[in-house]
């Protein structure tokens, strides 16, 4: 150990330096540490909570990117068919970064009641379908079998089961215009087997989910025929790439859009979120910062006697500096302690018990998501830690322009 760790050591746990002046303002500065790195611990936990929950919501309802027609709008119901003898169906083996390729179709229609009605969409899927995402949204019944024959099991969201009365095992007519606008419109009883909640009423008020073969059907299809293909990458922020690859592979009457694309405004929102964490987390850091260079001044002004002392045994500048560097590396890491510890208590009792709740119509959410990555805590702990220290390097040149004879003789 050596001699200036030794001498911060018996600083950090003389009696007098628990009972001296400074003893109030290195308190402070250690509160402001702990609260900084809870408030920099939450913005980022929540943040990216809140965008990785958004974009998981959006891509349960359409996929990462989407290939359709080019004819195709993206209205409530699929445009010109597609054939699903595709060279990228069902693995998209040309490009990498493609986990999962999905056919589905969109059908228009309106559930009627004896009471009441509501448009909805019906999202046809089949055997391919990636229920990943809905078996975390399901709060009753269980997800359509679409595995074997054709059945008329659905799943609607809680939103149309609450507006309507339903409940699994109900039986839900609904009626849908017919291609030949001369006819009458044609209609299919679908039975609840589960219901959903995604928590994104946007989405929540349209989709019903039912066997892609009644879309087939109601627009006179062939069974080789799908509205769209929906595709799942590996890695989200790459995105926007492999969409660009996947438009140069597809034949030239065939579009790929990316859900970054097609809901660019949610998207550019979401993106809003880094900007806030960044400088959150500045803000926080630079307040810290601050408070410990002033425990800092506040100690080398207590120890001027002892600086002039360490100085006319012939300590250098340096060694004296790391005398108190040391000491505040000890505060800075009391105060990553606790703010570990009441920071990563407060997101576990969220992340359980979803004290805060959002208002879904503006967060897509009912409750604060909370994402924890042990990476970006170390990441965090590591920056605060190196960041403070950093900035009490400016402060701690002071004390080469002491002079030994003077801080002896200093009261």
């Amino acid at each position: 150990m050596n001699l200036e760790f030794f001498i911060a050591r018996r600083i950090i746990t003389s009696k007098d330096h628990k009972s001296n002046i400074s003893a109030p303002i290195i308190k402070i500065a250690i509160t402001a540490i702990v609260l900084g790195f809870v408030v920099m611990l939450v913005s980022i936990a929540t943040g990216v909570g809140l965008q990785k929950k958004i974009k998981e919501k959006v891509s349960a309802f359409n996929g990462d990117i989407v290939i359709t027609n080019y004819d195709t709008n993206f209205s409530n119901d699929s445009g010109i068919p597609i054939s699903i003898n595709q060279p990228f169906y069902p693995e998209f083996k040309s490009v990498n970064g493609i986990r999962h390729v999905q056919a589905t179709a969109l059908k228009g229609g309106v559930i009627r009641t004896e009471t009441d009605f509501e448009g909805v969409v019906v999202k046809g899927v089949g055997a391919d379908y990636n229920w990943e995402y809905f078996e975390e949204f399901l709060t009753e019944g269980n997800l359509p079998d679409l595995s074997g024959d054709l059945n008329s099991e659905s799943l609607i969201s809680q939103y149309l089961a609450n507006r309507l009365g339903f409940k699994v095992g109900d039986k839900v007519r609904t009626y849908f215009l017919n291609t030949d606008s001369s006819k009458a419109p044609r209609s299919r009883a679908f039975v609840v087997s589960g219901i959903y909640d995604s928590g994104f009423l946007e989405f929540d008020q349209q989709f019903m989910m039912a066997d892609i073969r009644h879309v087939q059907r109601l627009n006179n299809w062939e069974d080789t025929l799908v509205g769209s293909f929906e595709l799942f990458v590996e890695d989200f922020d790459e995105i926007n790439e492999v969409a660009n690859q996947v438009y140069t592979e597809i034949p030239s009457d065939l579009d790929a859009v990316s859900i970054r694309d097609k809901y660019y405004s949610i998207f550019e929102w979401t993106d809003l979120f880094d900007f806030n964490i960044a400088l959150i987390i500045g803000i926080m850091i630079l307040v810290a910062g601050i408070n410990m260079i002033t425990a800092l001044l506040v100690l080398i002004l207590e120890r001027t006697q002892m600086i002039g002392i360490l100085k006319a045994l012939g300590s250098t500048d340096w060694s004296v500096r790391k005398v108190f560097l040391y000491n505040a590396m000890y505060l800075i890491g009391v105060g990553l302690f606790w703010g570990n510890l009441i920071g990563i208590g407060l997101l576990l009792i969220q992340k359980y018990f979803k004290v805060i709740t959002l208002n879904p119509q503006t967060y897509y959410v009912t409750e604060a998501p909370v994402y924890f990555d042990v990476g970006y805590i170390v990441l965090l702990n590591i920056g605060t830690f190196l960041l403070c220290l950093v900035m009490l390097l400016v402060p701690s040149y002071i004390i080469s322009k002491i002079s030994p004879v003077k801080a002896i003789r200093f009261e």
